[in-house]
């Protein structure tokens, strides 16, 4: 797969999974309780995400591409992802986790927008 390919790809599914965070952050700051956001749709957004993230891997290790602040985005994902199982997600920690993702989203399109031709 070429590189260009690949940037386009993962900013793709980084886009879809973006929009399911919001939606998940809307189930938690609009008050959905103590169920949060469903659980399919917690599910999907990593999913998206990870596969995002491994085809930047991927051009990270063949053609020497940066992700770091998607990669510590990640990891995030996965904290939250095993240490609150069942329970809604602190605040804080949402807000956190979304921040790290922006900017690590605004650079992978500033690296990506060069592709877009």
């Amino acid at each position: 797969m070429e590189p260009a390919l690949i940037l386009r790809t993962s900013t793709v599914l980084l886009v879809i999974a973006a929009v399911g965070g919001i939606v998940m952050a809307g189930f938690r700051f609009a008050g959905a309780g103590d169920r949060g956001s469903p659980a399919a749709l917690a599910m999907l957004h990593g999913f998206l995400a990870a596969a995002g993230i491994t085809l930047l891997l991927h051009a990270a290790a063949t053609v020497g591409l940066t992700g770091m602040a998607l990669i510590a985005a990640a990891g995030g994902g996965v904290i939250l992802n095993s240490r609150w199982e069942q329970l809604p997600l602190p605040r804080w920690l949402s807000v956190v986790h979304a921040i790290v993702a922006v900017a690590g989203f605004i650079l992978r399109v500033a690296a990506t927008s060069t592709t877009w031709k």
